[in-house]
């Protein structure tokens, strides 16, 4: 790895009191077993790099997490012969996106109208997405999954990263590496411990998730953000129930649950009708989630041997549903650029400074959109009770047919198609010896 000169000081060598297990020694060690580290590593593993993913908890199957699968990750997965397989697993489709106001229905985003295999946004619970894809890398032998793995500590050298402590189910244990990719989320322990520094590009917002009954009578194959009487209410439909994200300003939360769960039952039942005959369904507050959300960006999202990506470099929000395609965009330009250089046993500096040339700028764009639609939006909505107003340029583009595909295109692939430059699968190759 050539050098680089680094300033932070919040980075610990691995010491600890206690005696490691025996070293892990792999190609890359990915930290964080959500949408981007799990693409990521299974894209090294196809393409002979031994990789080490380390992911926090027990297992993946935590509550409220994004189920949305656009059409750019599914193309990619296309490519490695992975999306048959996985439209074989329960799932949902949503062909549109609708914004319902008091007033008038604006149709949003149609995915029917998109140039794809698949126009269509997929829903299905996170856990058993990336199940499916640790499944899949797990085939490969030089790929390896630590779970309930917490990291603790960056290994550096000479200012270089060369790994992690982590503490697991048996004691602390270091994984070394030439490359660490933190993909370790929104509250990065990495991108801490690193010292990188984030600026926020919004303000804050709260989501407070739960979930409603799905009926056979209920709308098929469409989502909808409804706004009005100072509330804002996403549903996304799953196989068998709504995934209701009841969107608040900061602090909102507390007042909800001061109000109580029959304030909080009638809130929904009066902004989206229809589900008043199940609201009945929400009992109490432990069957409630809440997300606190405010999107900021790395200025820098490397260091040498270390690269940040997804919600790690970037936090969105979750106006658009379009944090996850984004994540895993960073994922695969990272396998674009990373995967020979990790083959060979040279990642330089300059590669990770690559990774973050091809992916900033159309997160920027993205995060401005995001920016707009909250503050001219939702954020009139929810902090003075105004009545919603789509922005005009919105407006204008929602009513001329060469226009209107912009938002689902956005949504589905990003400001650019993520594509593998080099989707065959190939034998092992890196050298861990030197």
């Amino acid at each position: 790895m050539q050098e680089h000169p680094s300033t932070s000081k919040n980075v610990s060598s691995a010491r600890d009191d206690e005696p490691t297990l025996e070293p892990i020694e792999t190609c890359c060690c990915v930290v964080g077993g959500g949408p981007a580290g799990v693409v990521l590593a299974l894209l090294l593993a196809r393409a002979g790099v031994p990789v080490t993913l380390l992911e926090a908890h027990k297992d993946f199957d935590r509550d409220f997490r994004g189920d949305t699968i656009h059409a750019s990750t599914l193309e990619v997965l296309d490519q490695i012969g992975l999306a048959d397989p996985l439209h074989q697993l329960p799932h949902a489709k949503m062909r549109e996106l609708r914004f319902i106001t008091p007033t008038r229905v604006y149709s949003m985003a149609v995915f029917s109208r998109l140039p794809t295999r698949f126009p269509y946004v997929m829903l299905m619970p996170q856990a058993r997405f990336l199940e499916f894809l640790v499944a899949e890398a797990s085939r490969y032998p030089h790929f390896r999954v630590v779970m309930d793995a917490n990291v603790q500590q960056l290994i550096e050298v000479e200012g270089s990263i060369h790994g992690v402590v982590y503490r697991g189910a048996h004691g602390p244990c270091e994984v070394r590496a030439p490359l660490t990719v933190a993909a370790d989320g929104r509250f990065s322990r990495l991108r801490k411990l690193a010292a990188l520094e984030a600026v926020a590009q919004s303000a804050p917002m709260e989501i407070v998730w739960l979930r409603l009954p799905r009926k056979p009578n209920d709308p098929h194959d469409e989502g909808s953000i409804n706004i009005g009487h100072g509330r804002v209410i996403a549903l996304l439909g799953r196989v068998d129930e709504w995934q209701v994200g009841y969107i608040v300003a900061k602090g909102g939360y507390q007042r909800l649950k001061h109000d109580g769960v029959a304030v909080l039952q009638k809130s929904i039942a009066d902004l989206v009708p229809w589900l008043a005959d199940r609201v009945a369904a929400i009992e109490d507050w432990h069957q409630i989630n809440v997300l606190s959300v405010e999107a900021d960006r790395l200025k820098r999202w490397h260091r040498p041997g270390l690269l940040i990506i997804g919600d790690a470099a970037h936090v969105m929000l979750p106006v658009g549903g379009v944090g996850i395609n984004c994540a895993i965009a960073d994922a695969v330009e990272a396998a674009n650029v990373l995967t020979q250089p990790l083959r060979t046993g040279h990642v330089e500096y300059r590669h990770l400074v690559e990774v973050q040339r091809r992916r900033e700028l159309f997160t920027q764009i993205v995060q401005r959109f995001q920016r707009v639609m909250q503050k001219r939006g939702l954020g009139e909505t929810l902090e003075a009770a105004r009545p919603f107003s789509m922005p005009l340029p919105l407006r204008i583009a929602l009513r001329i047919p060469g226009l209107r595909d912009l938002p689902p295109r956005v949504m589905a692939f990003g400001v650019r198609r993520a594509k593998l430059e080099r989707p065959e699968e190939l034998p092992l190759a890196c050298d861990l010896s030197g």
